[in-house]
C-alpha cells in the first residue's frame, strides 16, 4: 500500500517526489530498427511488425466503411448517447479557444496581426492494448476539427481478430475521422511519420502510448516531425485537508492507479486522520476492481505525505507539478489561485478526475513527469500554427524607416537598411 512519510524536510522533497524512472536506452535500438524498416519498406514492414508484435496477420491496414458500419451496430445505445454528450461538452469548451483576428496598428500606417492556421496533416495514436482508449479520440479529434486540420489520420492496434474496438470506430466517425488504420506500436508512429503506400505522412503526431511508442515519438521528433508533448506514465496528486471525504479521495487515487503498474498517485495532507482513513478505504475499494493487480503495483510505488499545514502542501504540490491535481480542501478556489504547476486542476469534493478524463469538456491529454512546469495540455492551439502578418502603407514605412535603418546599420546589416531605404527613395521619386 502507499508509503506514509511524515513531515519531510524541504531538502528531502526532490527525492520523495521523484517519478519512477524508466531507462529507454535498451529500447532505442529496437525502436530505431522498426522506424527504419517502415521508412524503407512501407506497408510490408507495417504488416510484418503487426504480426510479430500484435500476433495478428493484417491484409488490409485501412478500416473499411463496412467495418465501420458493423461496429456502429455493436455499440450500445447508452454508450453512444454518453459519447455524443461528451463530444458536445468537449466541443463547447474547445470552440471558445478560438480567438478572433485582431489587427493592431503599432504606428500610424503600420498594421500587424496574427492568425491561427490549422496544421495541414496530423496523426492521432490511440492505444488499444489493455484498454481501448476511445475517449482519447474525442480529446484529439474534436480540437483537430475545430482547428481546421485538413487531414486527420488515426492509428490504433488491432485485436487478435484483426479488428478495432467498436467504440473506437464509433468515436472516430462521430468526430469526422475517416482515415483509420489498424496499426499499433512503433510501426504506427513510423507509418504516420514517414508515410507508406497506404498511410499518409503527417506533420505532427498526438496521443499516449507505452514505452515503445513514447520512445518512437521522441526519436521521430529529432528528425523534424512534431509531437504533442513529452509523455510519461499517468499520475494524480490529491491535496486534502480535514474536510476531505476519504472515500472520494481513495476512489480518485485508485482511478489513476488502475491505468498501470507505472502510474503514480500522491496524497498530500495535513491530517493524519484523513491519511489513515484513505489507506483503509483503498483496501476496501481495491477488492471491487477488475484491474486490482495493476492498481496494487501502482500503489506500492506511491506515497502519502503528511505536511504541517496546507500552505506547505501548496508549495509541495507546486514542486511536484502533477498531471492531475485534485484540491479536496476547504476553499479550493483560493488554493487553486496559488497553484502554478499542474496540468489540470479539480476543485472540491465533487470534482473527480474521471470527469476530466471523459466528459466535462476539458482535455485529458496533459503533461506528465513534471513537464507541467513548462507545458500545457492539448488544446486547439496544439493543432494550429500562429502566423503573423504585417502591412505598411507608404506613410507607415516613412514613419518607421529611420528606426529600422539605424538599428540595421548598428548591427552591420547594410542590406536590411537598404531594403527600407530603396522604398523611401522610390516613394520620394513618385
Amino acid at each position: 500500500m502507499m508509503q506514509l512519510i511524515k513531515f519531510p524536510e524541504k531538502h528531502q522533497w526532490a527525492s520523495i517526489l521523484k517519478r519512477p524512472v524508466f531507462d529507454n536506452t535498451a529500447l532505442v535500438g529496437t525502436v530505431q530498427s522498426v522506424l527504419g524498416a517502415v521508412k524503407i519498406e512501407g506497408d510490408a514492414a507495417v504488416k510484418k511488425y503487426t504480426a510479430q508484435f500484435d500476433g495478428v496477420e493484417i491484409n488490409e491496414i485501412l478500416v473499411t466503411e463496412a467495418e465501420i458500419a458493423t461496429a456502429m451496430a455493436l455499440v450500445s445505445k447508452e454508450l453512444k448517447a454518453a459519447i455524443i454528450q461528451a463530444v458536445a461538452n468537449i466541443r463547447q469548451f474547445h470552440n471558445n479557444q478560438l480567438a478572433p483576428v485582431e489587427v493592431i496598428e503599432t504606428m500610424p500606417g503600420v498594421k500587424c496581426w496574427r492568425k491561427s492556421v490549422g496544421i495541414e496533416k496530423v496523426g492521432l495514436y490511440i492505444p488499444g492494448g489493455s484498454a481501448p482508449l476511445f475517449s482519447t479520440i474525442l480529446m484529439l479529434g474534436v480540437p483537430a476539427q475545430i482547428a481546421g486540420c485538413k487531414e486527420i489520420v488515426l492509428c490504433s492496434p488491432p485485436n487478435k481478430s484483426g479488428e478495432l474496438h467498436p467504440a473506437i470506430l464509433f468515436a472516430a466517425q462521430l468526430v469526422g475521422i475517416t482515415k483509420i488504420y489498424k496499426i499499433g506500436g512503433v510501426q504506427a508512429i513510423a507509418a504516420m511519420a514517414y508515410g507508406t503506400e497506404t498511410v499518409p505522412q503527417v506533420y505532427k503526431i498526438f496521443g499516449p502510448g507505452n514505452q515503445y511508442v513514447t520512445c518512437a515519438k521522441q526519436l521521430i521528433q529529432q528528425q523534424g516531425i512534431a509531437i504533442d508533448m513529452p509523455a510519461g506514465p499517468s499520475e494524480v496528486c490529491v491535496l486534502a485537508d480535514a474536510t476531505a471525504n476519504p472515500v472520494f479521495v481513495a476512489a480518485d487515487l485508485l482511478s489513476q492507479a488502475e491505468h498501470g503498474a507505472d502510474s503514480q498517485v500522491l496524497l498530500v495532507t495535513d491530517s493524519l486522520t484523513i491519511a489513515n482513513q484513505v489507506q483503509s478505504e483503498l483496501v476496501k475499494q481495491l477488492d471491487k476492481l477488475s484491474r486490482k493487480e495493476l492498481a496494487i503495483k501502482a500503489l506500492n510505488n506511491s506515497t502519502c505525505i503528511l505536511i504541517k499545514d496546507i500552505n506547505e502542501g501548496i508549495e509541495l504540490v507546486n514542486a511536484y507539478a502533477a498531471e492531475h491535481l485534485i484540491i479536496a480542501c476547504e476553499n479550493p478556489e483560493n488554493i487553486s489561485n496559488q497553484i502554478y504547476n499542474a496540468g489540470s486542476i479539480f476543485l472540491g469534493n465533487y470534482s473527480p478526475e474521471s470527469v476530466g478524463d471523459y466528459a466535462s469538456g476539458t482535455n485529458h491529454t496533459l503533461p506528465t513527469n513534471g513537464y507541467a512546469k513548462a507545458y500545457s495540455g492539448v488544446s486547439v492551439d496544439s493543432f494550429v500554427k500562429k502566423i503573423t502578418y504585417q502591412q505598411l502603407s507608404p506613410t507607415g514605412l516613412s514613419n518607421i524607416a529611420s528606426i529600422v535603418e539605424l538599428m540595421a546599420e548598428a548591427e552591420g546589416l547594410d542590406a536590411h537598411a537598404n531594403a527600407v531605404r530603396v522604398r523611401r527613395i522610390n516613394e520620394l521619386k513618385n
